[in-house]
């Protein structure tokens, strides 16, 4: 069966609402499976930047239907919000957005929760959602689902229930809502958003039934993964290609291809161990070249050379078949260019990226040191056109992650992404 699974290959933040907006066009379903309104996905759009929090990159392109998964947890006053910012721009959404029955609904008690944490000894750097505590309480059984809004009695329990869970997880409870409060708000949240309620999984079915393709798009990145990131600094949820499954209803039959996304260096928001971080002064031009501040939150992005041991470690987990690369024209300037290509950790040296956080916080990279090609290739509109040590750079790259690179992208618009000839097809006579 013909579906598509994009993930962030790093940190996240590496450009895939513009790639799944670009992979859309060869799509016609397009799915949500995991996080929530944490995410922050920009794309292009009649020349104005447009970031989408929850809603599938690929409602940008009419006639495209777009589903949030199960595996979403989701902020009704967040989705109204950005319903409303997408119909102001002229993009219809009516009848083209599917949100699961069975998603987990974000309430302002899951915030308040966060708040505290963030504000307390050991924060994690979260963008204070109430992601995280939304999930727990899924975990626990004891969350309200999006079919509850449109239920009173269940609706009511469901806030009574969450409210408690909340008042056990904080030290001061004073600025939580009432729950009646919250049960008239959320009632008519639900109210307001029945028409997009359905039941995603059968949705997604029904459109392979049809013999249509589905592209199924992830939110954060591989290394913030619950199981397979950098715990205890970490998102809630599945961000790897496994939880597509989960998170859409499908099994692993259904997917043809994976698609990983990585900028061509590396950054990472929040707090917890960065092994090829740049120093201050490198790490401000940088950011300030290629913009690395939040969609979401505006917070600066920390910045580093690419990790190839990271990337190696996210093929991997993921299973890519590709990679598309991000960002390159963010190095234009520079005089060398440093890639990560194995690490020396307190049990010595090693190819391997080791989940543990107190290890990687010990860890040095070992560079390779690549050639800068000092000239601008926003201009370059294939592969060919780059300049000889960019595309030796790319090609490097692929040799030390063992994945091809299908893609490179040079800037926010549709059109400036590249197709890359693959390296043996290349090199044929």
């Amino acid at each position: 069966m013909p579906c598509t699974i994009v993930v962030g290959a790093q940190w996240g933040d590496e450009g895939k609402g513009k790639i799944v907006d670009l992979l859309a066009l060869e799509h016609d379903v397009v799915v949500r499976f995991q996080g929530g309104a944490n995410a922050g996905h920009s794309v292009v759009h009649d020349g104005r930047t447009v970031v989408l929090h929850l809603v599938p990159s690929g409602i940008l392109h009419p006639h495209k239907l777009c589903v949030i998964g199960n595996g979403v947890v989701v902020d009704p006053a967040a989705l109204a919000e950005e319903l409303a910012h997408l119909e102001a721009l002229g993009v219809h959404v009516r009848r083209r957005l599917v949100v699961s029955l069975d998603a987990h609904v974000i309430l302002p008690y899951h915030r308040l929760v966060e708040r505290e944490r963030e504000e307390g000894p050991q924060p994690v750097g979260t963008t204070r959602r109430g992601i995280g505590p939304a999930y727990e309480d899924r975990a626990a059984r004891s969350g309200l689902r999006v079919r509850d809004l449109l239920d009173p009695k269940a609706l009511a329990a469901g806030v009574e229930s969450v409210r408690r869970r909340a008042e056990a997880r904080v030290a001061n409870c004073s600025d939580f809502p009432p729950v009646a409060e919250v049960v008239d708000a959320y009632g008519r949240l639900g109210d307001s958003l029945a028409g997009y309620f359905g039941d995603s999984r059968r949705a997604v079915w029904e459109a392979l039934d049809r013999g249509e393709r589905v592209l199924l798009e992830g939110a954060q990145g591989t290394l913030l993964d619950i199981d397979h990131g950098t715990y205890p600094f970490v998102t809630s949820s599945s961000t790897v290609a496994g939880g597509a499954l989960t998170g859409a209803g499908l099994g692993p039959h259904a997917i043809d291809r994976v698609v990983g996304v990585a900028k061509a260096y590396t950054t990472r928001v929040g707090n917890g161990p960065f092994v090829t971080e740049f120093d201050d002064t490198m790490s401000h031009r940088v950011r300030e070249m290629g913009d690395e501040f939040g969609a979401t939150t505006g917070r600066p992005r920390r910045c580093g050379w690419l990790d190839a041991v990271a990337l190696r470690y996210a093929a991997r987990v993921n299973g890519l078949d590709e990679f598309v690369l991000t960002k390159l024209d963010v190095l234009d300037d520079l005089e060398e260019i440093q890639v990560a290509t194995h690490y020396r950790t307190p049990d010595g040296e090693t190819e391997h990226f080791p989940t543990d956080s107190r290890v990687l916080e010990r860890t040095v990279a070992r560079y390779e040191t690549l050639p800068g090609w000092r000239c601008s290739t926003r201009a370059a509109r294939g592969f060919e056109d780059l300049p000889q040590p960019a595309q030796t750079y790319v090609r490097r790259l692929e040799e030390l992650v063992g994945t091809r690179i299908s893609r490179v992208s040079l800037g926010p618009e549709r059109d400036s992404t590249l197709s890359v000839t693959p390296a043996r097809a290349a090199s044929a006579p």
